[in-house]
């Protein structure tokens, strides 16, 4: 899905400062919806579509809830393993 998107974001030539301007959402939101980080609101739904030509299949998906994925190297950032040790 995020490929997808990505491809049809690159292929429009538009920057997420683009985005921002003409939806008028926050550039953080524009940028987790985009990369299937964030649920995607109806509003916003309507506005990136009309806005990108995304197809309806697409945005349905991204309006679903976002899915999160485990990275064992991610456990083992010191930060993340001494937070984890005290809860141990």
């Amino acid at each position: 899905m995020v490929s997808a998107i990505q491809a049809v974001k690159h292929k429009l030539a538009k920057t997420y400062a683009e985005l921002v301007q003409e939806t008028g959402l926050t550039n953080i939101y524009v940028a987790q919806i985009l990369k299937g980080q964030a649920l995607l609101s109806l509003e916003a739904a309507r506005m990136l579509r009309a806005l990108l030509g995304l197809p309806e299949d697409l945005v349905l998906e991204m309006m679903e809830p976002p899915r999160r994925s485990y990275d064992p190297l991610l456990i083992q950032d010191p930060a993340i393993y001494r937070c984890k040790a005290v809860y141990l």
